[in-house]
């Protein structure tokens, strides 16, 4: 922990504002030193962000667990627009030490923290990171290269669609201003093993749209769902598993029952509390009260 609070040390200097470090995964299968977030909380990995900048959120988190819940395992995934490195991060935690990452990401604050979590996490050697713009992706792999698994958290909302926050990295990511779901769809298409899975969040009021985008890139989706964040109030986004469409044409999308992740009392849902055991999080009394299944409880032993 001395050295990941020197390097915070460093880049407060460096960007002349503050920087957390919270749990981006749970101690429950990691390998390696003991480590602590801002709170005291035991952690896996560590994750390096803007305190007021933006931040790593549940659309992070859920979009790397669709992705690992409809792939099955592989040594080598691609993650666009990976910003400070959540959702590729989480997904390269579930593949296991044998997967390997390949990312890219254009904004300057959000690559810089990327590469100092990297750094942080001794990740250096699982994954190759580029600095520079999905929609010019050949610039950046080798010809022909193809991953069975690809993922990817656009932004949002179009320019227009409301007030572009005046920080650059919160703006980036909310407006596509860089791109949209259809430039991360045809990003993907060629690079897209056949029968393997891109998966992509996207809100659920515009899910019309994105499934839209989606195909216009030679892509269908297979398989959709919405999540809600708390019981009783409607889907906030929605997860998307696509395949290249050559096969199935015109089949239609399979609309699982929503993940709901909070129950009305603000209690976390047996669901939603699996799915944070799942990236080693211990259960506690927030997350539901019970025991996992003996199956999910041998998978996170710590060896």
């Amino acid at each position: 922990m001395n050295h990941w609070n020197e390097q915070r040390r460093e880049m407060e200097r460096e960007l002349g504002e503050a920087i957390t470090l919270n749990a981006l995964t749970g101690p429950l299968g990691h390998v390696g030193l003991p480590r602590e977030d801002d709170s005291g909380a035991a952690a896996g990995w560590l994750i390096a962000q803007r305190k007021n900048g933006h931040r790593h959120s549940i659309d992070d988190v859920l979009t790397a667990w669709y992705a690992l819940q409809v792939s099955p395992p592989v040594t080598h995934h691609l993650d666009l627009g990976t910003g400070i490195g959540t959702v590729g991060f989480l997904t390269l935690w579930g593949m296991g030490h044998q997967a390997r990452l390949t990312c890219i990401e254009a904004q300057d604050i959000s690559f810089r923290l990327l590469r100092a979590n990297l750094n942080l996490n001794d990740l250096h050697s699982r994954v190759a990171f580029h600095h520079g713009d999905l929609r010019h992706l050949d610039q950046y792999l080798p010809v022909g290269s193809r991953f069975p698994l690809i993922t990817g958290s656009p932004p949002y909302f179009p320019p227009g669609a409301g007030v572009l926050p005046q920080d650059s990295q919160k703006a980036h990511a909310r407006f596509e201003l860089r791109g949209d779901i259809c430039d991360y769809a045809r990003a993907a298409a060629p690079r897209l093993c056949r029968g393997g899975w891109l998966v992509l969040c996207f809100p659920a009021p515009q899910k019309q749209r994105a499934m839209n985008g989606i195909a216009a890139a030679g892509l269908r989706t297979v398989r959709c769902r919405d999540v809600i964040p708390r019981a009783t109030l409607p889907a906030l986004f929605t997860l998307f598993a696509c395949q290249l469409s050559a096969s199935e044409t015109g089949a239609q999308a399979i609309e699982e029952s929503p993940l709901t992740v909070r129950h009305s009392n603000g209690r976390l849902t047996e669901e939603m509390a699996d799915v944070r055991y799942g990236f080693g999080f211990p259960h506690g009394p927030a997350h539901g009260g019970y025991e996992p299944d003996p199956a999910e409880r041998e998978r996170n032993e710590v060896p």
